[in-house]
């Protein structure tokens, strides 16, 4: 294993995180097992009690847990200049392939995580916490999954070497490639460009539509626009995005926008599209939960902001594509 300080950070954090959080899932069960919410027994308010330690815990763990995936991507990405051939993250990931589903992992974490947090943090504001069996099975259930993204981080940082030899982005977003990333990277732009740009666009009405209106169909299509512009958007970053950050019309890398040489560009760029879509999503996700009065009361104390910090960090991203596209010297379609 390379002793970095970032690979020490991650694995230490997500070990104490999923130690936190198994502590957390036994009192859970113990909770779910006797809750009783129209009892007013001395074991009911000890649960109660327990409820707020159990909550304190998780949205810590959980927190780390959000943020190690920006720490994974920046460690991956200073430690590539150790690999013979990698030029960035990707050749860092090709060097053990478990990097790659290790950062799966960790975008599915982001927003289930997320979401707990922002579920648990509803709960905690209503006189009758409605949501303390769904938010505990939920905790069970990504329980294991932290333990999953734990082992797969030991196993991709003890399986690195630094006299491999690794493939980098040249070779896996080449056009001549038959891989995913090759079919992506030869999307035709001008189409894919026209599909990004619509589906920005569609996203930002539905944000505007909701922000006028409190009906429930404008969340619910807010939340299929937020789940259809976070896919379109990952596919442009690699199909042209990328190419007018580096004004090449072959560089199709999604990593090497986070490097000096770039300003560190793809850092903002990615966490204005992680944090616009996922407030984009929670308006949807919560409006079935509307149908208690205690939590509707909540979520509409709290949609306007999320609607505001989704509008917020998607015009901030669609800014970030759009500069270069606009004013940088590179023409991409003229190739």
């Amino acid at each position: 294993m390379i002793l970095n300080p970032g690979i020490l950070a991650l694995l230490l954090g997500s070990s104490i995180a999923f130690l936190m959080l198994l502590y957390a899932a036994g009192l859970g069960l113990k909770i779910l097992s006797a809750w009783d919410p129209q009892s007013s027994s001395e074991q009911q308010l000890l649960l109660e009690r327990k409820t707020w330690l159990v909550s304190t815990i998780v949205n810590y763990a959980f927190g780390f847990v959000v943020l190690s995936g920006l720490l994974f991507i920046y460690t991956v990405e200073d430690i590539h200049r150790l690999f013979i051939g990698a030029m960035c993250a990707t050749g860092a990931l090709n060097a053990n392939e478990i990097g790659w589903l290790v950062l799966l992992v960790k975008i599915i974490l982001f927003f289930a995580a997320a979401l707990w947090v922002s579920l648990n943090r509803l709960d905690q504001c209503t006189e009758d916490t409605p949501l303390v069996r769904p938010k505990y099975i939920g905790l069970l259930l990504l329980t294991p999954l932290v333990g999953l993204d734990l082992l797969l981080q030991y196993s991709y940082f003890s399986g690195l070497q630094p006299e491999i030899i690794t493939s980098c982005c040249g070779s896996l977003f080449s056009l001549g490639n038959d891989s995913v990333a090759s079919d992506i990277a030869g999307l035709p732009p001008a189409p894919t460009m026209i599909a990004f740009f619509i589906c920005g666009g569609l996203f930002l009405i539905t944000l505007v539509l909701s922000l006028g209106s409190r009906q429930a169909i404008f969340r619910y299509l807010l939340f299929f626009a937020s789940v259809l512009f976070f896919f379109i958007s990952l596919l442009s970053i690699i199909s042209f995005i990328s190419l007018y950050i580096y004004q090449m019309p072959t560089h199709h890398c999604p990593f090497d926008m986070l490097q000096q040489n770039y300003g560190y560009i793809g850092y903002p760029l990615y966490i204005a599209l992680f944090g616009g879509c996922f407030f984009g999503l929670l308006p949807g996700l919560c409006q079935p939960l509307k149908k208690n009065p205690s939590l509707k009361r909540e979520i509409e104390k709290r949609e306007r902001h999320w609607l505001l910090l989704a509008f917020f960090a998607i015009v901030v991203f669609l800014a970030i594509v759009a500069w270069p596209i606009l004013f940088s010297p590179f023409i991409l379609l003229s190739y």
